[in-house]
């Protein structure tokens, strides 16, 4: 009836307007590709956003103090994302 048809149109609009974002994501560099995506997993669960962030944090740490021991090099930022922005 008219109501799976309007509701039908609808879906049909929003998947149109999905399908406009998605080409314009890709047109974004990886860097801004990931926060994008970043944004949008934690627009699921906002309240997880604390915990990954937390992970990040002694990821951060640990990665730090491999570099104090001489256990890894580093990278200028620059190169890094020159690196990212080339694949």
């Amino acid at each position: 009836g008219k109501k799976y048809n309007e509701r039908y149109d609808n879906t049909e609009a929003l998947m149109s307007a999905a399908e406009t974002i998605f080409e314009e994501a890709l047109r974004l560099k990886p860097v801004e590709r990931a926060a994008l995506i970043e944004e949008l997993y934690h627009s699921f669960d906002p309240a997880g956003r604390g915990h990954v962030e937390a992970l990040w944090a002694e990821e951060a740490e640990a990665r730090i103090d491999a570099y104090d021991k001489g256990m890894i090099q580093a990278d200028s930022a620059q190169a890094v994302f020159q690196r990212i922005n080339t694949r």
